[in-house]
């Protein structure tokens, strides 16, 4: 079964993007700071490959980019850590760019709820293998190729948890410490390649609360930073593109923290 949308727009005003020309891979695109990511990209003229389990909401994605003239085409993809699930969305991905993928972003990924005492083995196993195995081995089947084609970009999502610590968390926190990590190895193991592999460490992204309702518990972690507020999936898609382009040429092994200052700062709350 055919699962990518294909198409071109009918126009294109993305010809002078800081990505023009480029190609694209943006796993968990469908939704929230990947789709925020996939449309940047496009926005500044990359080919987009939108990636996720859900084909309707990247259906929509897709059509949003498209109808916004960008260039963008969907691959179904259930990431679950088999190193076979990964090799296959890279080789369907290069295909459908036709034939190379200059710019890889692993993003997709999934936060359990439990403490460490109520986490089961099972949860563990899959936490790990989407956040990690998932990249690891997507990771290895793709920066090879970029390698030959003359160079490309991976672009890690961290977190901020993964340096600060939360009572409820641990778990999540050590797979995005190991992203981070991963980051640092593979720029020195890909960068003399022409592979340039760097992070973004999100600190909470989410929408305000709306006025008159009780603050979300991700704002009021927030209380003592210099932003003083959450941040949006903009601001984690506009670190992410620069990265990824040209004006970060001389950046490799860097986590990039975009958390209103919540690991490297603190103020004093009035």
């Amino acid at each position: 079964m055919n699962d990518t949308t294909h198409g071109d727009t009918t126009h294109d005003d993305t010809t002078h993007g800081r990505l023009h020309g480029r190609t694209a891979l943006v796993t968990g695109s469908t939704s929230n700071i990947g789709r925020a990511i996939a449309e940047a990209f496009a926005a500044q003229g990359a080919r987009v490959i939108v990636s996720g389990r859900d084909r309707v909401r990247g259906a929509e994605v897709v059509e949003g980019i498209r109808a916004a003239g960008g260039r963008a085409d969907f691959l179904a993809a259930d990431l679950d850590g088999g190193a076979e699930a990964s090799r296959d969305l890279a080789e369907r991905a290069r295909a459908a760019l036709g034939g190379r993928i200059d710019i890889l972003v692993n993003n997709a990924g999934i936060y359990p709820g439990q403490d460490t005492a109520g986490t089961d083995e099972k949860t563990f196993d899959q936490v790990y293998g989407v956040n990690v195995k998932a990249p690891f081995f997507l990771t290895a089947a793709v920066a090879p190729w970029m390698a030959e084609s003359g160079g490309g970009a991976i672009v890690n999502l961290g977190s901020w948890i993964a340096r600060l610590g939360v009572p409820v968390g641990a778990l999540y926190s050590s797979t995005k410490g190991a992203m981070e990590t991963l980051t640092r190895a593979w720029a020195a193991e890909f960068g003399p390649r022409g592979v340039r592999v760097n992070a973004v460490s999100p600190g909470v992204i989410l929408p305000p609360s709306p006025a008159g309702t009780e603050p979300h518990p991700g704002e009021v972690m927030m209380r003592g930073t210099p932003a003083g507020t959450v941040g949006t999936p903009d601001a984690i898609a506009n670190a992410v593109v620069w990265l990824a382009s040209e004006e970060a040429a001389f950046v490799h092994g860097a986590v990039v923290d975009v958390d209103g200052g919540r690991t490297g700062v603190a103020v004093v709350a009035a």
